[in-house]
Order: C-alpha cells, then structure tokens, then sequence
C-alpha cells in the first residue's frame, strides 16, 4: 500500500478522536463552564451538525480545487476547531469552536476516499478506502481512551489543544506522502450534484442512515450499560468501549477484501450480521464474558458496513464521486443522531437499558430492506457498462454493472 494512504490514516485517526472524545470528557466540561451534562450534550450535536453541513458544502465549494489541496485545506480547518475549542472563553465559543471542527469531517473523508482509491491499482481501492478509515477505528482504541485520560488529568482544554497538535502533524504528513492528484477538467458542481441525484447513490445514502443508526442506537448508552446491564464498575467503562473500538478495527480489516471481491454481498452480509448480533445483544449482556464478546461483534459488523457503502455511493456516482462520497458521511452523522435519539426514547419510555438494541435492530433491517430493493432495482437495470473514478490518476475506467451488483 502506498505511504500516502498512512498519511490519511493519521488525519483520520484525528478526526476520530475530536469526534469521540467528547462524549467522554461531558462532566468535566460541564463542571467547569458552569453549565449541566445534558447542556454541554449540544457540544455533540454541534460537531454532528458541522459534518451534516459542511460534507455537501465543502465539497461543493471545493469540486474544482486540486485533491492535495483540498486536503490541506480541510486539514487547516480542523486543525483551527480544535485550537479553537482548546482556547474557547466561554461555553458558546466551545459550541462555535465544535461545529468549525465539524465542517471538514465528511468532506476530508469523502475526498480522502477518492484519493485513495486512485492510488492503488484495480480490484484492490475498497482496500484502500478501508486503510483510511482504519485511522478512524485506532482512534477509538488508542485516542480517545488518551485523550479522555489526559482531560480528566490536566483539563478539557488539553485534550484539544493535543488534537490540534494531531492536526498540524496530519498536515505535514499529507503535503509529504501524498501526490498530487489533477481534478478531471470535465468535473464541476453540476456534474457532482447530478451524480449525487442518482436513484442508486440515494438509496446507499438512505441505508447508511437506517443500517448505521442500529449501531449507534447502542453505542451512544455503552457507558451507561456497562454499569447498569452488565454489571461492571465505572472503571469499566474505558476497557468496554476500547473492546468496541477493537472490534471496529477488526471489521474494517475484513470489509476492504471483502468489499473488493463482492460489493453488494458483503454489504447485505454485514447488515444481516449486525441485525442478529443487536437482537442477541440484551439477552447475552447479562453474562459478563457474553457481553464484552458481544461489544467487540457490535464494533465488528457494524463497521463492516462502512466501507462497502462508501464504495457503493463512490461507483454509482461514476466519473463525479466526490460529492457523494462526502455526503455518505453526512448520513453515517444522521445515523448517529437519529439512533441515539430513537435509542434514548426507548430508555426514557422505561423499556430498559438494553432496549436500545432493539430499536437499533429494527432500524438494521430497515436499512437491509432498502439495500436489497436497491440491489433488485440495479439488477433489473440495463447492463451496459458503468463509468466509474479509476485507479489512476486521470481519466476514467470501465466497469461492467454487475461487478457492483
């Protein structure tokens, strides 16, 4: 694999951790602002709500701008959030400081996806795709565990200004290892935004927004099911999402083959994967060594999902797959916002600690339902060759429909 892909890899493993990381550090920011743990939640929304916003909009914005650039550029971005939060006067500032980091999350990796993909040769680009989000899944592992440790230790405030730090080392790293990658001259705003209207990037999208919210219908109250279902102590808590964390890096290491040598069935494999493993979820919890096996297999084939969606938004997008690809994270973010939300109202209804999983499991299936329709509806197209981003650095490749389908 290419170096410029560890470039990526390190950018993503950023981003990872400002994205997590917060969930961790609530009480002490609350504490220290002044204000309560369900206000100092909107910190979450708000960094959700940038990568909502500024997938599209960036990446828009930027069709014309060559890939390294716009990669520098989106990196610079990042970097200020995070500065921005770490020197932030009051909690409205935080919040201002928390959407600016937000807005180049989805853009970077959807520009990031396109880039590796072109940097490696045919049959081998999911691979690449999965190489960049494995950044994202060490971070779960490694970051935000650190980072959550050094904001209790030595305030909030370092734990961003650290990240800022991450983000001027991506950036090096990036302007380093990664070539210069020619925007097609053909391609412009409206040539993404008519790729993004496909039927078949939409229905990706819609099942990135079903199918990833049973994940994070329960990985938003893992902390408070670790001592709560399982039985564990609050000193748990850090082992039990670093095992997620490890199970995410294991499923993103299985999706890139996977997803290269069968599109559509490792999508529809992990989506079954992830539906049974949520139903089993609250009966198995109960059992302590049964619940940290199922937290892995939750982290597991729920990221196993990730990297053929991204890749089937990026080849139904053809020849402009920027946007899309960008906008893909726009719906994992919706996911994430509307599982908690759905999971929390399960909870609050008094259905249990673990009801969440249920829910999560339903929406799974949902998400199953619109990629099979999706897969029928491509298969009862016509057959006639696909145009999609190659594997160089210019032009355009030929694929045949049902190497997707």
């Amino acid at each position: 694999m290419p170096l410029a892909l560890l470039a990526l890899a390190i950018s993503a493993f950023g981003i990872g951790t400002t994205e997590f990381v917060m969930m961790g550090l609530l009480p002490d920011v609350a504490d220290d602002l002044g204000t309560s743990v369900p206000t100092a939640g909107h910190l979450v929304s708000a960094y959700a709500l940038g990568v909502v916003l500024g997938a599209p909009l960036l990446t828009a914005v930027g069709s014309r701008v060559p890939r390294k650039r716009m990669l520098l550029l989106l990196m610079a971005l990042f970097t200020l959030g995070n500065l921005a939060s770490a020197f932030a006067p009051g909690f409205g500032w935080l919040v201002a400081g928390r959407f600016l980091a937000g807005l180049p999350h989805g853009a970077f990796f959807g520009v990031g996806a396109v880039v590796a993909a072109r940097l490696v040769g045919e049959g081998r680009q999911a691979r690449a795709v999965a190489t960049m989000f494995l950044g994202l899944t060490v971070a779960n592992i490694v970051g935000v565990p650190a980072a959550t440790l050094l904001g209790q230790h030595l305030g909030w405030r370092a734990t961003f200004l650290v990240v800022g730090v991450i983000g001027l080392c991506s950036m090096a790293a990036l302007a380093r290892l990664v070539p210069h990658v020619p925007v097609d001259a053909q391609q412009g705003l409206g040539r993404e935004l008519r790729a993004l209207g496909d039927r078949q990037v939409l229905l990706g999208l819609l099942t990135a927004v079903l199918g990833f919210a049973g994940v994070f219908a329960v990985y938003s109250y893992l902390s408070a099911m670790t001592t709560e279902a399982m039985g564990f102590g609050e000193s748990s808590v850090t082992l039990v999402l670093a095992l997620f964390g490890i199970g995410m890096t294991l499923g993103a290491l299985a999706a890139g083959p996977l997803t290269d040598r069968a599109l559509r069935p490792t999508l529809y494999g992990s989506l079954t994967a992830l539906a049974v493993v949520l139903v089993v979820f609250p009966f198995a919890v109960h059992v302590k060594w049964a619940a940290l096996v199922m937290v892995v297999l939750l982290g597991g084939v729920g990221f196993m999902t990730t990297t053929p969606l991204q890749m089937l938004v990026m080849k139904k997008a053809k020849d402009a797959p920027t946007l899309a690809s960008a906008s893909n994270h726009s719906a994992f973010n919706l996911a994430n916002a509307g599982g908690a939300w759905l999971g929390g109202a399960a909870i609050a209804a008094g259905w249990g600690w673990t009801s969440p999983a249920l829910v999560g499991a339903v929406l799974t299936v949902a998400g199953l339902a619109v990629a099979v329709t999706a897969g029928v509806l491509d298969r009862g197209g016509r057959g006639e060759s696909r145009v999609v981003a190659g594997a160089g650095t210019r032009g355009a490749r030929e694929e045949s429909h049902a190497d997707v389908a």
